[in-house]
């Protein structure tokens, strides 16, 4: 998968310097993955969810969500949102 962009992550570990090494995990191995569908992201992260258009990953032991749209004919996957917990659980982002 082509991830847009690390500089979101980047950003959001420069706030939460406890988040860099899960990110870089889930980074390293989504960067290598070659899903086509949600179900086959389900095998690699089985905590992962749908919600609406976005897929929802669960990082660093539940302490943080990573929205991401995933295009898979595309094989591009486009981080929208890292955030903690309590910020996923407000549902702005659902607006989007």
């Amino acid at each position: 998968m082509h991830v847009i962009s690390k500089k979101k992550l980047r950003e959001f570990w420069e706030v939460h310097p406890k988040a860099r090494s899960p990110l870089e995990a889930w980074y390293q191995i989504t960067r290598h993955a070659e899903w086509t569908s949600f179900a086959e992201v389900r095998k690699t992260f089985p905590a992962a969810d749908q919600v609406g258009k976005f897929s929802v990953f669960d990082i660093g032991g539940n302490k943080y969500r990573l929205i991401a749209a995933i295009h898979f004919n595309r094989s591009k996957l486009y981080v929208r949102h890292v955030l903690t917990h309590a910020e996923y659980d407000n549902d702005d982002w659902k607006d989007e």
